[in-house]
């Protein structure tokens, strides 16, 4: 309490905090602007219907479910970001770029996400207005009509960057993950209403046993992304001029979860891909997209199968991801060069040799335990059969991780202004 006070108390931080909120009450005015044309009572029910659907509108911040100006959220700038993370692994100068040349080469690789969040969504858009018309989730418009909210929807998307990025500026956060975390978070009310309003005295017990339950989880996801492996580090000894530098020992911490929440993006865009390739088939054959789409949902419709998919593929990016991001043979070369070494172990490829196997043993604690905790909605519905009861899933990793990241942040500018007070 004391420390959220101090917030409000230091008129720098108090500015950036309020500049956040004003950001985050605008995103939310804006994805409650329906574009022209549409029915809610129609989109409602096809949404109440639809899984799939219901996680893209996890990630516009129900911006999906009434056809805002925002629906389609952060997801073209996630989609291209992540499409051109996978392109580093094939194109080298892009690799080094974004790896190697610091905050220059990062505002390089943020300039060419810009680029091609555009044309994603427009094709995006597009497919999502042709998809929703041929299922009579809204009424067939005529192509003057259709350009003008492909056009709205695609400015929408570009606007919704921009906030993001004007948030990260404020260093409270990123901006992505916030608008992301906003949208999540303000479902959270509508949720509890509509678990009230099924609410019975037979099921008295069920609900409690969810509540010790969603506690336990939330514990459970702050200690995983919290973890971390220590691995000793010992620096030589060295004598430059008349001073003698290094003899102390430290340690490298080496996460349990390495790739944070990015796995389960990754794992959804690539459950997406399908329908994303059926909402691109749309604009040669609108017939050959309907029966594509069919198809997909009635795989996404087993609830088992889709679960296990899903399991699976947050496993396989938990480790590709780590992976691409995280280089043994990197850091035993920088440990090597500051004179640093594990005791016991020799430096140059011996060390890195541990080091990876270090990580491909803590990852597989986080891989798993991401993927138990994406899958446990499907598992507690199945189990209670109460479908208001969705305990986990992406929604919470997203909003404990975030909620953590901006705790860390306010923390260490509360602790940088304390330093400036004592000098």
């Amino acid at each position: 309490m004391n420390k959220f006070l101090q917030i409000f108390k230091i008129p720098d931080l108090r500015k950036k905090v309020l500049m956040v909120l004003f950001w985050l009450f605008i995103f939310r005015l804006l994805a409650a602007i329906p574009i022209p044309g549409i029915d809610p009572l129609r989109l409602q029910e096809f949404f109440s219907q639809n899984q799939l659907f219901g996680f893209l509108n996890l990630f516009s911040g129900g911006g999906l479910s009434n056809l805002s100006l925002l629906m389609l959220g952060v997801g073209p700038y996630i989609t291209a970001t992540i499409i051109l993370q996978l392109l580093t692994i094939i194109f080298p100068n892009l690799k080094k770029a974004y790896y190697e040349e610091g905050a220059q080469g990062r505002a390089k690789f943020n300039r060419y996400s810009r680029y091609l969040t555009v044309p994603l969504a427009v094709l995006q858009g597009y497919g999502f207005l042709n998809l929703l018309q041929s299922r009579g989730a809204i009424e067939r418009l005529a192509f003057p009509d259709l350009l003008t909210n492909v056009i709205m929807i695609t400015a929408g998307s570009v606007l919704i960057m921009w906030i993001g990025e004007l948030i990260s500026e404020y260093k409270i956060g990123n901006g992505v993950s916030l608008l992301i975390f906003a949208g999540i978070v303000s479902q959270v009310p509508q949720e509890v209403f509509t678990s009230f309003a099924t609410y019975s005295p037979a099921v008295l017990p069920t609900y409690i046993a969810f509540i010790i339950l969603a506690v336990v989880v939330i514990m459970g996801v702050v200690f995983i992304n919290e973890g971390e492996r220590k691995i000793p580090v010992s620096y030589a000894k060295q004598v430059r001029g008349n001073k003698l530098y290094g003899g102390v020992s430290t340690y490298l911490p080496l996460r349990v979860n390495q790739a944070g929440v990015i796995p389960i993006i990754f794992a959804i865009s690539l459950l997406l891909f399908p329908q994303f390739i059926a909402q691109a088939v749309a604009i040669v054959s609108p017939e050959l997209s309907v029966q594509l789409n069919d198809f997909v949902n009635k795989f996404l419709g087993n609830t088992l199968m889709y679960s296990a998919a899903y399991f699976v593929l947050v496993v396989v990016f938990t480790y590709f991801y780590t992976a691409i991001t995280f280089d043994p043979e990197e850091i035993s070369k920088n440990l090597q060069r500051s004179g640093g070494f594990i005791p016991g172990i020799r430096p140059g490829p011996a060390t890195a040799e541990v080091i990876a196997k270090t990580v491909g043993r803590t990852t597989l604690f986080g891989a798993l335990f991401l993927g138990i905790v994406a899958v446990l909605p499907n598992i507690t519905q199945l189990v209670t059969g109460i479908q208001a009861l969705a305990l986990g899933g992406t929604g919470l990793l997203i909003v404990v991780a975030v909620a953590l990241e901006v705790m860390k942040q306010v923390e260490s500018q509360l602790t940088v202004r304390e330093y400036e007070g004592v000098m």
